[in-house]
């Protein structure tokens, strides 16, 4: 390597050993939630255990004070620190995490010089881009996300929904605008990842067969037919789970990161001078010269952290020390490796543009390589459709969506769960995707919005948790907030640029499902409030029942469903009025959804004599979780409630809803709101309830 190349290196070792050092407590000042808690932490400090406090227990006092969250030991029994349990699980990360933004050196460089925005092949271009991709790496996601984004978690999981719930949990005035514009921000930010988990299968599947096209141009009619192929064999698979397949999903990761890591040196023997792109001076170079263009081709470049989000909502699956692992170790020297080799292979051979990810490969290697390439991508395909499977099952807990048919494909391993009716719209979806741009980089285009448009939602929404939860300055929070912003948001002017090459579908995607979350949202807190005016407090109707001629008490159980956890079910009301009897023992079961991923067993219940044979059920789980009540019975028998569900009936109401209220909602959200009622899941089954045990009764509402 010449001299001046070590050169150039010497400022890239100093930040990297700096970036290595860097501990976040540094930033942070010791600081305490709103609400007087301690922040989420997933291990407590060895002095002081931590103990929740009920709301308002400060009593006006100052907070007591406490540092932001540390990263304990990964939850669900992920292991000790430093145990090789850890090592097992940054394998296995490689799979699930990595799996997007571990294929995004198919698509990335090739759409800066050969796509539909391409830039000029001139060595300082060729440097520039580079520079911008070592950049956004190291910022965006090793800085970013590896480092700061990963502590806001909510007791262990991560993601947009996560980030919401803490949100809630922690903020006690939710009357304010600057509330309502963070739970707007982050519903968005959600309905962006479903157009993101449609389009990852199509691109990175069409990408790695374009390369039969680079090995011989009379494989080109077999790639679209070969495609919709691969994709339609991947949604069937869906239904029988990851658990057994994803045990291999690490090793071939493994090879794949290897593989284009040797592919990238054997390119960088060739021209060392590629490794001095990691000065920065090169970026600012490029855009001096491109100017607007080089804007559009940064919209390119964002193609290389396509992936980063991932990090973030799949850390409650392994932790954030595996996961950090498999990246510092794995992920990122591969990728840049292999993005330098791409690089040094432009800057030896223009002609090669079409390409340049194939044109590393030995011709000898091609066809394998095709192979191995559509392996990663149906593996990193995999880890998004899984990861729109728990966002949906999230947001049908926290009660942004209404009931969908869930099924549990692993009775040992939580999060293990498959969707057919979302799993057979996204097929549908990303075929019709492959058929309408035909190739990766018409796809190109429409991928790139909802990636930079929920990384900066997350910084947003970060800002307001380190700042008003967390309570860091100012001074502290702004430089860092901004920096991510500065990426943020030119990655989303970049590609704003694109809305008519492709972009558009992305925001169509994310507006339609939007509007289905907040029309449900609303319509559902109109019905809520609609029960609310029509129900009779508890107290009063067991006063009626003692006032009046006693009724009939029928032997076994009487279960009445009830979304609000106070006054008397209308399923009660209208049972009583028409069939002037009751059970010996009677049931007011309220299921209410935490803002947590997870209700441990112990905590599940709250069991309450109402007298009179008369029992009231909150029955709370995590946003991660799934409502059961044959557990919720057998639950119950600890709290002296002996409920055999051979004798035991389920009273559940079934509303048919009117459009000619007075609710405060436009016709048209009203109807489309009754129209998802219809359609949501049956509740019996959603809850596990056995159909032979139900009695609905109807009844019809205006709205």
């Amino acid at each position: 390597m010449s001299a001046a190349s070590l050169a150039v290196l010497r400022p890239w070792r100093n930040f990297s050993a700096w970036l290595a050092s860097l501990s976040v407590s540094h930033f942070a000042p010791q600081a305490a939630c709103a609400d007087g808690q301690t922040p989420p932490r997933s291990e407590p400090a060895p002095a002081a255990p931590e103990t929740p406090a009920s709301p308002g227990s400060a009593g006006g006092q100052d907070a007591p004070r406490s540092s932001p969250p540390q990263d304990g030991p990964p939850r669900n029994g992920h292991g000790e620190p430093g145990s090789g349990r850890d090592l097992a699980l940054a394998l296995a990360a490689l799979g699930v995490v990595y799996g997007d933004i571990g294929t995004s050196p198919l698509y990335a460089v090739r759409e800066c010089f050969h796509g539909q925005h391409a830039i000029a092949l001139l060595p300082a271009n060729i440097m520039g881009v580079l520079s911008l991709i070592v950049w956004s790496l190291v910022v965006v996601v090793s800085l970013k996300y590896v480092m700061f984004i990963m502590r806001a978690h909510n007791k262990g999981e991560g993601g947009i929904f996560a980030l919401l719930a803490l949100v809630k949990a922690g903020t006690k005035d939710k009357s304010g605008r600057g509330y309502a514009v963070l739970v707007t921000l982050a519903i968005f930010g959600a309905a962006l990842l479903y157009g993101d988990g449609i389009i990852t299968p199509a691109i990175s599947v069409l990408s790695a067969m374009e390369g039969l096209d680079v090995a011989t141009s009379k494989a080109k009619p077999f790639i679209l037919p070969g495609t919709c192929l691969i994709l339609i064999v991947l949604f069937q698979m869906q239904k029988h789970g990851t658990e057994r397949i994803g045990k291999v999903f690490g090793p071939l990761m493994i090879l794949w990161f290897a593989v284009i890591a040797a592919l990238g040196v054997a390119a960088i023997i060739e021209r060392p001078d590629i490794l001095s792109s990691v000065n920065p001076v090169h970026a600012y170079r490029f855009f001096y010269e491109n100017q607007l263009h080089g804007l559009v081709v940064l919209g390119s470049v964002v193609l290389c952290i396509t992936g980063g989000e991932a990090l973030y909502a799949d850390m409650g699956h392994f932790g954030p020390r595996p996961i950090r692992l498999s990246w510092y170790a794995v992920v990122l020297p591969s990728l840049l490796l292999n993005y330098f080799g791409q690089g040094a292979l432009l800057l030896e051979h223009p002609d090669k543009a079409f390409n340049p990810f194939y044109a590393l490969v030995p011709q000898v290697m091609l066809y394998p390589m095709v192979a191995l390439a559509t392996m990663a991508t149906v593996i990193a395909s995999q880890a998004m459709i899984s990861g729109v499977f728990s966002l949906t099952q999230q947001a049908v807990q926290l009660g942004y969506c209404p009931r969908i048919h869930i099924v549990n494909t692993s009775a040992e391993t939580k999060g293990q769960i498959y969707l057919p009716g979302v799993n057979n719209a996204m097929m549908v979806a990303c075929l019709g995707l492959v058929l309408a741009f035909r190739s990766s980089s018409g796809l190109a285009g429409a991928y790139g919005i909802a990636v930079t448009a929920t990384m900066g939602i997350t910084s947003v929404i970060y800002f307001y948790v380190v700042h008003t939860l967390w309570r860091w300055s100012y001074w502290r929070t702004v430089p860092l907030i901004a920096l991510f912003l500065v990426f943020d948001v030119t990655y989303l002017s970049a590609n704003l640029l694109k809305i008519l090459d492709g972009g558009w579908f992305t925001l169509t995607v994310a507006g339609v499902i939007m509007l289905g979350i907040v029309t449900w949202r609303d319509g559902k807190q109109a019905l809520g409030e609609k029960f609310k005016a029509m129900g009779l407090p508890i107290n009063l109707f067991l006063e009626s029942l003692v006032a009046s001629d006693r009724p009939m008490r029928i032997p076994g159980a009487g279960v009445f469903m009830s979304v609000s956890a106070a006054g008397t079910p209308l399923t009660l009301l209208h049972h009583y009025k028409h069939n002037k009897m009751l059970h010996e023992l009677v049931i007011l079961l309220s299921v209410v959804s935490d803002e947590t991923p997870f209700v441990p067993r112990g905590s599940r219940l709250e069991v309450t004599s109402l007298g009179h044979g008369f029992f009231r059920i909150i029955a709370r789980y995590g946003f991660m979780q799934t409502p059961n009540v044959p557990e919720i019975m057998q639950l119950a028998r600890a709290h002296g409630l002996e409920l055999e569900m051979q004798n035991t009936s389920f009273y559940l109401g079934r509303e048919v809803l009117l459009t000619t209220g007075q609710a405060k909602m436009a016709g048209w959200r009203k109807s489309l709101f009754a129209f998802m009622s219809r359609n949501a899941w049956n509740a019996t089954t959603f809850f596990g309830i056995p159909p032979g045990r139900v009695v609905e009764l109807g009844a019809q509402m205006e709205l």
